[in-house]
């Protein structure tokens, strides 16, 4: 038989393989995280049906004649290039903006994935919307341990932050030097103790010819003193095991702007917001005014992520030429920052798979004209002997 007619059989294949990479490739235009394919072609073997010659002081040397046997797929070669930003609004949607991967559980494998529409299910955990389970830490007392193994990232809604007693305080403003000898400002702030229970801490300032006394609870007192206005030294009074930090207050004429501005004590507080930073930590915001960060989401990178085998759902699977993963944080070397309320859309170009489409189609139909082609050879050939 004519090795043509193969060589236009092995045509038409690998066209449509071609043909089927683009189709998918055109579906996945608006599927988040998706990246688009490309084939590449080789030619298959060549028969040998001239030996090369070796040159000589008589004849040239001659070069070997071959008739290539068609074409075959080399492979399938998948393209990371960055995809566009699509905001969402959501929180909990993050986009990868740079190199790296999610880690996510699904059943008793780790798979890995550049689509971030998360979400949180009804047991706190974090997952992707066909319920595989991010990976990353959960912090313990708002901190996170990031050199353990991740594990699932776990969101408690009745996350409690704790009471912290009142150690420090601090006063700040201006004591009027005008005011009369005996004159008094009494200022208030409520302190916490240990288990958060509050209560009033409270300063008196009495007016003395050399400037004012501080006094407070439990028999604390001091003075202050000025020079046109600056406090002389400083004073840092003990009252009740809160250390109140004076050495901020003024001396000035007529202002009475004197008032306890901050102490770090606070009640318990309950979960009331949540946000993502662009380093994946998930920080929560309490009743208290307390911020404290609950967990870190763990990114993957792969020293050939080319290498990764597709499984369906965006994810991707470790294969022997992927290189083993790598585990770290959004941020470092080596792995992209993350966008919160915002997913990475497809990066397919519609206008270059459309092209491939084209040429796809043409080589398709060129192939298949070799058969024809072929076919009419082969009839002529048999009509010889009538």
């Amino acid at each position: 038989m004519l090795r043509s007619l193969y060589s236009g059989i092995s045509g038409l294949r690998s066209h449509q393989t071609m043909l089927d990479v683009t189709g998918n490739n055109i579906a996945n235009v608006n599927t988040a995280g998706f990246k688009g394919s490309s084939v590449q072609f080789e030619d298959s073997l060549s028969q040998l049906i001239g030996n090369p010659g070796i040159p000589d002081d008589q004849v040239g040397g001659k070069n070997p004649a071959q008739v290539g046997l068609g074409v075959q797929v080399a492979g399938v070669q998948t393209n990371f290039a960055q995809g566009s930003a699509q905001s969402t609004g959501r929180p909990t949607d993050l986009m990868i903006a740079g190199d790296g991967f999610f880690a996510v559980r699904s059943g008793g494998e780790t798979l890995y994935t550049r689509s971030g529409g998360f979400s949180f299910d009804a047991t706190g955990k974090m997952v992707t919307a066909d319920g595989s389970i991010v990976q990353g830490w959960t912090a313990q007392n708002g901190v996170v341990g990031t050199g353990a193994a991740p594990g699932d990232i776990v969101l408690s809604k009745d996350a409690v932050a704790p009471a912290r007693a009142t150690t420090s305080a601090t006063v700040a403003g201006n004591l009027p030097s005008t005011a009369a000898a005996g004159e008094q400002l009494v200022r208030d702030i409520t302190v916490y103790d240990a288990a958060g229970a509050p209560s009033t801490l409270s300063l008196t300032f009495t007016k003395t010819g050399e400037g004012w006394d501080v006094s407070g609870p439990s028999g604390a007192t001091g003075s202050l003193r000025f020079d046109d206005g600056e406090q002389v030294g400083g004073l840092v009074l003990a009252v009740g095991g809160v250390s109140v930090d004076l050495t901020g207050v003024t001396g000035y004429a007529e202002m009475s702007t004197v008032a306890i501005t901050a102490q770090d004590g606070a009640a318990a507080g309950a979960l009331q917001s949540y946000s993502i930073t662009d380093d994946g930590s998930i920080v929560g915001t309490f009743s208290n005014g307390k911020t404290e960060t609950l967990g870190k989401i763990a990114m993957a990178s792969f020293t050939n992520p080319e290498g990764l085998e597709k499984v369906g759902g965006t994810a991707y699977r470790a294969t022997v030429n992927s290189g083993a993963v790598q585990i770290g944080e959004a941020g470092q070397a080596g792995f992209g920052g993350l966008v919160s309320g915002a997913l990475e859309m497809s990066n397919v170009d519609l206008s270059q798979e459309f092209t491939n489409l084209i040429v796809a189609q043409r080589g398709f139909q060129a192939n298949a004209r070799i058969i024809t082609t072929s076919d009419e050879v082969l009839q002529e050939l048999t009509q010889l002997k009538r």
